[in-house]
């Protein structure tokens, strides 16, 4: 099947839309607070485990769930560390 001259035209404007569809995409993600999403992960674990979501003024739900988080994130350490250990001593 032969190509026409309006069969290229067609096929080379398809791709301009679709270059355009994802540059406005990238651009739009881009512009989401100018952050990383490295930064944004960060800020997330960290806010997570200070309680920065829980009600500050009830000092028990405070302090109970920062204790809990952190105990949380010692305990995924641990296990972390003890599993490397583990797979090291099986060579």
């Amino acid at each position: 099947m032969k190509e026409g001259p309006g069969m290229a035209k067609d096929r080379d404007s398809e791709q301009t839309a679709e270059s355009r569809r994802i540059l406005d995409r990238v651009s739009r993600e881009a512009e989401s607070g100018g952050r990383s999403v490295i930064d944004r992960a960060a800020r997330r674990a960290r806010d997570h485990v200070t309680a920065a979501d829980v009600d500050h003024e009830d000092w028990v739900e405070y302090w109970g769930t920062r204790i809990g988080r952190i105990l949380g994130l010692v305990l995924l350490v641990g296990l972390i560390v003890w599993l490397v250990l583990y797979l090291a001593q099986g060579e």
